[in-house]
């Protein structure tokens, strides 16, 4: 049997729109998590986050960090030691929201640990909010589970 070059234009025409309807079903499954809701609001108070860094910079020393026994223990950098340190732990896994974790915290030592999740594998970023008398400082670490 022999098909006429019409019905061969009919066949690849209808298998491209199939293939088009496809692709656009497909593109409307994934899930994409933006980094924050509120996107401009959070761009406007950034400076204070730049500020905050310059701080963190200007000490001497960096956050150390380490994993035994499903905890993430942080050192902070000496200026931390016998004060009153208290903020906030985030991290953030960039891939998916439902895998973030976020702790509070307050510590004299200049240290505190998380309970990690038994799934945590990839790359995060430990994003530390941390107030010293007043003043805030910003760190920001990549970690590998």
């Amino acid at each position: 049997m022999k098909i006429s070059w019409g019905y061969k234009i009919l066949i690849g025409y209808a298998a491209f729109v199939i293939g088009m309807l496809f692709l656009a079903y497909q593109s409307t499954q994934q899930k994409f998590d933006l980094v924050v809701k509120d996107y401009y609001g959070e761009e406007l108070k950034y400076q204070n986050v730049i500020d905050a860094s310059d701080r963190a910079a200007a000490l001497s020393g960096s956050v150390v960090t380490s994993v035994k026994e499903g905890k993430l223990f942080v050192l902070l950098p000496e200026a931390f030691k016998g004060v009153e340190t208290k903020g906030t732990a985030h991290l953030y896994f960039p891939a998916d929201e439902q895998r973030d974790l976020k702790k509070t915290f307050t510590c004299n030592n200049g240290s505190f640990e998380m309970e990690l999740l038994a799934k945590m594998q990839g790359h995060y970023i430990l994003k530390l909010s941390v107030e010293k008398q007043g003043v805030k400082y910003y760190f920001e670490k990549k970690i590998l589970f």
